[in-house]
């Protein structure tokens, strides 16, 4: 059997013929299996949907319960048959309940990565390595250039601006499903053990992440706050709150944003951001190359992101590789349900 035969690019997204489903389909279809719930990979109304418990508690959440017409969970490296074909859902560490999905015939293996990162996050499981002949991969940060620091340093600087400015708010711009949680456990993990203050739009899901135990410290919505405990907290926000009118209740604040994109200065710059904190929940260059090493495959398929870079390495090194040009998919910068300008608090 040929990689091909078994999953091909349709104008829906990556088909897989002999089972008949999608893989994080653009487009309403039959049957869908989801790597993890953000809305460029895990949309509404599609018949039949299959995605480890807590996507599709995500998916629940942000789209209302009918949002398929049938949903089926995915126990972690539990092989489920479809059709002709055994798929496996393996952790990815992107956010709470992403996976990466293995799908198997014929003495073929492809891994479909979905957004992965392998850096450490104490509020979802760790990327797991899977051999394969075939690995598809995101390329969201696949240039040199995106080399992320240890995440626990950009906490550190964002505290110590904490400590420097104790009259001034810290606003952080982190979006809602996965960075904005991380981010919190993260500032636990430094020890900062005062309230967190987080926006409207975020407090569905965090409460999300703290019912499957997730310890996030105590939480306080924004709108239960008055002006003088908003001095010297730090106020988790949808990044679009930055610049909204919601913001100005805040005393003087320093303006963060949470993000891959942070590295490029003009990024930050562009959105008036005093304070970039580069954290990303993709995969940077160094740990996309060293994760192509670790699954062993043959051949490579590269998507959604700087495609052409990862493509050369991988020839380089005298692996077969493709750029998939798949359209339909965001990166880091996309803007979440519930977090467009406007928003409630």
């Amino acid at each position: 059997m040929r990689p091909t035969d078994l999953l091909s690019i349709t104008p829906a997204g990556l088909y897989c013929a002999p089972g008949g489903f999608h893989i994080d389909p653009v487009r309403p279809v039959p049957r869908a299996l989801i790597t993890h719930g953000h809305s460029d990979h895990a949309r509404a109304g599609h018949g039949a949907v299959l995605a480890t418990a807590d996507t599709l508690a995500i998916m629940g959440l942000r789209y209302g319960e009918g949002f398929a017409g049938s949903t089926q969970e995915a126990a972690l490296g539990e092989a489920i048959r479809i059709g002709d074909v055994a798929v496996r859902f393996h952790p990815a560490g992107h956010v709470l309940g992403s996976a990466q999905i293995a799908v198997e015939a014929g003495g073929l293996r492809i891994v479909a990565s979905g957004d992965y990162k392998r850096a450490a996050d104490p509020t979802c499981i760790p990327f797991e390595p899977v051999a394969c002949d075939v690995f598809i991969t995101e390329a969201t940060f696949g240039l040199p250039v995106f080399r992320h620091p240890d995440v626990r340093d950009e906490v550190r600087r964002l505290l110590a601006s904490v400590r420097l400015f104790p009259e001034r708010a810290h606003m952080v711009g982190a979006y809602a499903l996965g960075k904005a949680q991380r981010l919190i456990a993260l500032l636990r993990e430094a020890g900062h053990d005062g309230p967190v203050y987080i926006h409207g739009a975020l407090e569905k899901l965090t409460d999300f992440y703290l019912s499957r135990g997730v310890d996030l410290g105590e939480i306080r919505k924004v709108t239960a706050a008055d002006q003088a405990a908003l001095a010297g907290a730090v106020v988790i926000c949808p990044p679009s709150a930055l610049q909204d009118v919601w913001s100005r209740r805040f005393p003087d604040p320093v303006t963060a944003f949470a993000s891959g994109w942070m590295r490029v200065r003009a990024r930050a710059r562009q959105r008036g951001v005093e304070l970039p904190l580069v954290v990303s929940d993709h995969a940077d260059w160094d740990d996309l190359c060293r994760t192509i090493e670790e699954v062993g495959a043959g051949e490579i398929w590269v998507t959604h992101g700087q495609e052409d870079a990862l493509v050369h390495w991988c020839a380089s090194r005298g692996l077969r590789a493709r750029p998939l040009h798949m359209i339909g998919y965001g990166d880091e910068g996309e803007v979440e349900p519930g977090e467009a300008e406007g928003a409630p608090a």
